[in-house]
């Protein structure tokens, strides 16, 4: 039976509006407590180091050495949750995570840290792929996928602006036997376990499961997502193989490495450069990460927004890492404290903005398998710059005791990513 044009078009409103509400609360829940167990590393290092007798050297590594981990597992379970049910894999990665950051309250020794960083970087493979691949195609067509991405990933600032005073605030707790960093670790690791229940009564895997869907709605959604896949096969059917070795995914690779060298650089160090200028206390150092993750939250939103208004890719994701370059480069060029802090908060806008934008692109030409398996690979490769940021950044803060050369290497790496992104080829918005 065909609806009234009017009726469709409320169906399609009410569709759009219910996938808004009901999807996005769970996977961005999801994307916080992750986000919050990767950088808890960040703010435990301003006592952590000291207790265990870390030099910046090793706490670089350590860092870096979670996307060792997280690169070898990132295709496999990329394709598992896209062959099976995407919630149920997520719930796997949250279990397994948060019982691994759990265990890095009780390290001790120089080759535990490094361990616990690889096997956290394991249990975590295939996060993002999984949503940005399995769940949010399925319930969001072209037009509004940059949006609800960049309303997704608004949960890296969210955890920002919940954990940075959060932890601030723990490492001046003990818990009997532990110390403040023991306890951040040991708390954070509980909501993961915890969550993982709630996700798989929360979730669905694909509209046709979804019982607050009205049958029309079912149908609308169902509909989009097999239209918009049968329109991308028609223009170039790709296998699994074809996507893994396609020019533009491999060009996307090398964007996406030299972007999260900067974005993991400046993630993990950006604590100790605060503390280093400014002299303030654990707590204090929370509050101030706020602002900055509060603005480069509203440019997120704003550069996905318009991605999504427009269908223009290209400038709304080069234009954040330019941003960010020249707030790092910089970044120590000031001996006024006040001016550091906002060229830091500039380098925040900038690092974060792409984030809505980026992960609509792979999807504009791929679908199914060839998507999962290409995000997964761009995001394993990339994430190895999730390793060489931090590294690099700490081995140089030893060569040189001052965070100046770190910077400028980073912020170079983000000016190359946003250069590159403007070769990449453009493709028209479906209707």
């Amino acid at each position: 039976m065909t609806l009234p044009p009017n009726s469709a078009e409320e169906v399609a409103a009410s569709a759009r509006r219910k996938a808004y509400v009901r999807i996005l609360p769970p996977l961005f829940i999801t994307s916080v407590i992750a986000y919050l167990d990767r950088v808890n590393l960040a703010y435990a290092k301003l006592t952590m180091n000291q207790d265990l007798h870390f030099s910046d050297e090793v706490f670089g590594l350590g860092a870096g050495i979670f996307f060792l981990g997280y690169v070898l597992f990132e295709i496999p379970g990329a394709l598992i949750a896209e062959r099976t049910s995407p919630k149920w894999w997520l719930a796997r990665i949250m279990v397994t995570w948060g019982i691994v950051s759990g265990l890095m309250a009780f390290m001790s020794e120089t080759w535990e840290f490094y361990l616990l960083r690889f096997l956290l970087g394991v249990a975590e493979a295939s996060l993002y792929p999984v949503l940005y691949a399995s769940c949010i195609p399925r319930w969001f067509g072209a037009q509004d996928r940059p949006r609800a991405i960049a309303l997704l990933l608004a949960s890296l600032q969210v955890s920002n602006m919940i954990g940075a005073p959060l932890a601030g605030w723990i490492l001046g707790l003990s818990l009997p036997g532990l110390e403040g960093w023991q306890t951040l670790f040991l708390l954070e690791a509980i909501p993961a376990v915890l969550f993982a229940v709630i996700l798989v009564r929360w979730m669905c895997d694909e509209p046709s499961q979804a019982v607050w869907l009205s049958p029309a709605e079912r149908d609308w959604l169902t509909m989009q997502y097999r239209r918009e896949s049968e329109e991308k096969r028609q223009r170039r059917p790709y296998t699994l193989w074809q996507a893994l070795s396609d020019r533009e995914v491999l060009k996307l690779c090398l964007i996406y490495f030299l972007w999260i060298t900067g974005f993991w650089g400046f993630s993990y160090w950006m604590p100790s450069v605060l503390k280093s200028f400014s002299g303030w206390s654990d707590l204090a150092i929370g509050w101030m990460v706020v602002p900055p993750m509060t603005l480069s939250l509203g440019f997120m939103l704003w550069i996905g927004h318009r991605s999504s208004l427009t269908g223009e890719k290209r400038w709304h994701g080069a234009i954040g890492m330019f941003i960010g370059a020249f707030g790092l480069l910089l970044g120590n060029a000031f001996e006024n404290a006040w001016l550091s802090y906002l060229m830091l908060c500039v380098a925040a806008v900038g690092v974060y903005a792409p984030f809505g934008v980026w992960w609509s692109y792979p999807t504009t030409f791929l679908t199914g398998s060839a998507a999962a398996g290409a995000i997964g690979m761009i995001n394993s490769f990339g994430n190895t710059g999730g390793f060489v940021g931090p590294y690099i950044t700490g081995f140089l803060k030893e060569m040189t005791g001052g965070y100046a050369g770190g910077w400028a290497y980073l912020g170079l790496s983000l000016t190359l990513s946003g250069c590159l992104m403007l070769t990449l080829r453009h493709i028209p918005r479906n209707p």
